[in-house]
């Protein structure tokens, strides 16, 4: 099932999750013991799979993307990892088109890998969508080297390292910066 879902992602031009952010989110999912999780672009499905491995046996993903035909991607890699086609339910369009309808509070987690730019949306989304001592997770913070990049100074660059900022800053979380996969950067709702 990681195999299938990681060959697409490769055959789609998909950067899917490494081996050890995914372990992180399996073990995050679990330390939670996630019910309800939010996922900000499904991919072809690798995080998915790490979630729905970490999640209680009667929780739910809620992927969003906007390609559906990388959700079909997913669809078969959660069914040929043998979760029940009603633990995920993938809603295509675009993740701030999408959030905004889905209920407050209650989500235990929320990872985001979607567009760098909108990470500020993603992160006020997030906040609403969690409960107190929910978690959110953002993959690739470290824009393969770029964030540190002192020369670099792109819209989307700008975009993750306000994001990190405002993580760092906030009252109402409590975060860390993991060097696994491409930076995982992850906080508690207070």
């Amino acid at each position: 099932m990681l195999t299938y879902a990681r060959s697409q992602a490769a055959r789609t031009g998909v950067q899917a999750i490494g081996p050890s952010g995914g372990a992180c989110l399996r073990l995050l999912a679990a330390a939670v013991g996630a019910k309800a999780v939010a996922e900000i672009g499904t991919g072809t499905g690798v995080s998915g799979l790490y979630l729905l491995r970490g999640m209680r046996t009667d929780g739910i993903l809620t992927t969003v993307d906007p390609e559906p035909i990388r959700q079909e991607f997913a669809r078969e890699a959660y069914l040929a990892g043998g979760f029940a086609v009603n633990r995920a339910r993938l809603i295509p369009g675009r993740a701030l088109d999408v959030l905004p309808r889905l209920a407050d509070g209650q989500y235990d987690l929320v990872f985001c890998d979607g567009d760098p730019a909108e990470s500020m949306s993603y992160l006020a989304e997030s906040l609403r969508l969690l409960r107190p001592g929910g978690v959110v997770c953002f993959e690739g913070v470290f824009q393969q080297g770029r964030l540190t990049d002192p020369g670099l100074d792109d819209p989307r660059t700008r975009a993750v390292r306000e994001l990190v900022q405002e993580v760092r800053e906030s009252t109402r979380l409590l975060p860390v910066l993991l060097p696994v996969s491409d930076g995982l950067l992850c906080a508690v709702k207070r």
